[in-house]
């Protein structure tokens, strides 16, 4: 019998500091005996899982195996493996706590699919989440859950989650475009320290129909005249408002115009001083 064949053997029936050593082993075979040992218990298998080195298949051995997957640790070390297979983690991944959740999807190293689903779990539970959660959630949780957080308007989230470090204009724009968005969410964006001084919020801002007149009124001069004209096409923002956007088109061409106007005459003037100075230059 070779040596590797003894230690598989020993791995089925090894206990205490013995069965702990061969949680390192570097043999899948020994490893695959390993998961046949009954005094493998759900803090060992952990602890098998938390080797960054462990091949693909004893994960996905470990994954297929009922009695194992009665612990959450056992879940839990498994979606968090780095070498999990995708569909491990994509079965396992709604099982876990909603803290966990928030760590695995903020986690740099998971997977951008994975992380996603996560967050769309997160956003699955809000409604059910006490208010100290949601708290929580505002304060540190991803982009995509403070957004979500925001569009809901609940005064207690909604100062909390625009001041999260990790919101991202592109999730302000998101919550800016949809339909029916209470007007608290829009008030408290235009009002803030931050968001309201970004040119793409406060573009969604007067395209939102929510915004009130007197903000978008004062946002007006400062846009773009080609952001202005594709406003004021019909069926963009109501038809109350084109006017205003029209208003201000007219006034941008007219400025332009004068100014249009002015530059010959002030050049003129420079080209008919130059002689004269060269001319000083000259007698002197």
């Amino acid at each position: 019998m070779t040596l590797l064949e003894q230690q598989r053997d020993r791995a089925r029936l090894a206990a205490g500091e013995e069965l702990k050593s061969l949680l390192y082993h570097p043999s899948p075979e020994v490893l695959y005996a390993l998961l046949e040992n009954p005094a493998l218990d759900e803090t060992l298998i952990a602890v098998l899982l938390s080797r960054k080195n462990l091949p693909a298949e004893i994960i996905e051995s470990i994954a297929s195996r009922k009695a194992f997957l009665k612990s959450y640790a056992v879940k839990r070390a498994l979606v968090f493996h780095p070498g999990a297979p995708r569909l491990v983690g994509l079965r396992l991944l709604r099982d876990l706590y909603l803290m966990d959740l928030v760590q695995f999807s903020l986690s740099p190293s998971a997977p951008t699919e994975l992380k996603l689903h996560a967050e769309e779990y997160i956003i699955a539970r809000l409604p059910q989440l006490p208010l100290g959660q949601r708290i929580t959630l505002a304060r540190r949780g991803p982009a995509r859950v403070a957004g979500a957080l925001i569009a809901t308007g609940h005064a207690q989230v909604l100062e909390i989650a625009l001041d999260n470090p990790r919101l991202t204009e592109a999730q302000i724009l998101k919550v800016l475009w949809r339909d029916k968005l209470p007007q608290v969410v829009v008030l408290t964006v235009a009002n803030h320290r931050k968001w309201s001084h970004h040119y793409n919020v406060r573009l969604a801002l007067v395209r939102n129909s929510s915004t009130p007149l007197s903000i978008v009124l004062s946002y007006l001069p400062q846009l773009t005249v080609v952001d202005l004209r594709e406003l004021a096409a019909p069926g963009i923002v109501p038809e109350n408002l084109r006017k205003y956007l029209q208003a201000e088109v007219n006034r941008r061409m007219q400025a332009s115009k004068r100014e249009a106007e002015a530059e010959p005459q002030s050049l003129r003037g420079e080209l008919l001083s130059q002689p004269k100075d060269q001319d000083r230059s000259e007698e002197k």
